[in-house]
């Protein structure tokens, strides 16, 4: 998958598993978009930066985001994954934007 004229530091079962756990706690009509180091080729390390966009923001708790993260370590195992959640109760933060500008969807 290209981002920004490289390739994103994810492997394609990286990518199916932040999906597929982003799918069962946020629901099927999340957007998830990776961004920050992991969509540069010419850096290395990193976070995962992850954000998700949802449309109900009774799937935008804190408990959420903590069972999909418990979620993706067991799919992962121990990585540092930075998750962001965005609903409409709380839109457009900075971050957000940075995340939707500069992000790759998965």
């Amino acid at each position: 998958m290209s981002a920004k004229g490289g390739k994103m530091r994810l492997t394609e079962h990286e990518i199916a598993s932040i999906k597929r756990c982003a799918e069962r706690h946020f629901g099927p009509n999340c957007a998830v978009r990776l961004f920050g180091s992991r969509i540069d080729d010419a850096r290395r390390g990193g976070d995962i930066d992850l954000h998700v966009q949802v449309d109900d923001d009774a799937v935008s708790t804190m408990a959420c985001r903590v069972r999909y993260l418990s979620d993706l370590e067991a799919a992962l195992g121990e990585r540092k994954v930075d998750l962001v959640v965005e609903g409409p109760a709380r839109k457009n933060g900075y971050i957000d934007r940075v995340a939707r500008e500069s992000g790759v969807i998965l």
